[in-house]
């Protein structure tokens, strides 16, 4: 682990009689990273010199280069930063830099408090990274402004209704009857005529009832996906008994990282309006913290995306670390044109 040793903060923790900051604090410091074996720096503003208890082995220590000082001109709790910021370091410090926490958003978890027992220096524990809760959303929805971007239209209700079987047939009821009632039934007509290209569709989708020519993309959080998939043939029955409906329609249980637990939305498209292939997959550049979550979650956000776009394959996800994105939630996002057989 590397560590920039506050020369000052510690210094200033315990001091003399004579109400001096003191270099055996320093000294200390030194001490108890040694025998951690951290590689570590102890980096001092001017002032300091001026002030300190023992200032000729002070002197001596700058001049061997075991104390550095801040480069005239410089703020030195911002230099500290910086420089933790940049070498990836811990702070040994009681400083809580409030003047800088809007620049510098992870300062808890870039600093090492301390206290002394006797003459001993004992170090204390950083705080974990601050994380960013709703990434997931974040990069979904990054994803979905880009295609709009690119006047592909997606579907973008958030607010989910109650999670059960009968919600869910009663809300697909409206909206398919609401479909007809828009003068669509010469459409369905039309739609019934290519009914044989079902059978390749029906290979595709999970949770799926028989053929028809409305589809209905049921969107849960991923811990109700088994349950609703498990309920998916009651409510096509009902949808199509209810609107008499020629044939039933098809039901595809979809995992979506915007629907909270025990809520669902339902995107219902004709189905010559689903695609068979995405027209983009999908590349997240991300920050080192979030890269394992986001791998896990790959899958997901390729379900939300394809669910929302209206598209039976799922793009192609992948995720990459990049250095250049420094803090928790920090991530960019590439479309990459898709092909046909990517699924």
């Amino acid at each position: 682990m590397k560590v920039i040793v506050d020369a000052a903060n510690v210094a200033h923790f315990k001091k003399n009689e004579n109400s001096e900051p003191m270099l055996s604090n320093i000294i200390a410091a030194v001490e108890a990273l040694e025998a951690k074996d951290d590689e570590f720096v102890v980096i001092a503003d001017a002032s300091l010199s001026h002030d300190i208890d023992n200032k000729d082995d002070y002197h001596k220590l700058v001049v061997e280069e075991n104390i550095e000082e801040v480069p005239v001109g410089n703020n030195a709790d911002h230099f500290i930063l910086k420089l933790a910021e940049e070498e990836n370091a811990k702070i040994l410090s009681n400083d809580k830099f409030r003047d800088f926490k809007d620049e510098f958003l992870n300062i808890d978890s870039m600093r090492i408090p301390f206290s002394f027992d006797g003459s001993k220096l004992v170090m204390g524990k950083s705080k974990s990274h601050k994380k960013d809760r709703n990434i997931l959303q974040h990069i979904c929805d990054e994803i979905l402004n880009q295609l709009e971007n690119k006047r592909w239209e997606t579907f973008r209700e958030k607010d989910g209704l109650e999670l059960t079987p009968l919600n869910i047939a009663k809300e697909a009821i409206i909206k398919l009857d609401d479909s007809k009632k828009t003068g669509l039934d010469n459409k369905i007509e039309g739609i019934l005529s290519k009914i044989p290209m079902f059978k390749q569709v029906m290979n595709m989708v999970d949770g799926v009832e028989t053929a028809a020519p409305f589809i209905i993309f049921v969107l849960v959080h991923p811990r109700d996906y088994k349950v609703t998939v498990k309920n998916a043939g009651s409510v096509s029955n009902a949808v199509s008994e209810r609107l008499r409906l020629p044939k039933k329609p098809l039901i595809a249980v979809r995992n979506d990282l915007f629907t909270k637990p025990g809520t669902f939305n339902l995107n219902t498209l004709y189905s010559d309006e689903v695609m068979d292939y995405p027209p983009f997959n999908i590349e997240i550049r991300i920050n080192n913290y979030d890269e394992t979550f986001i791998k896990k979650n790959s899958r997901n956000i390729a379900s939300t995306v394809a669910s929302r776009l209206g598209s039976w394959k799922f793009p192609f996800v992948t995720v990459k670390s990049d250095i250049i994105l420094e803090k928790p939630g920090d991530f960019e996002i590439f479309l990459e044109k898709g092909e046909k057989d990517n699924g």
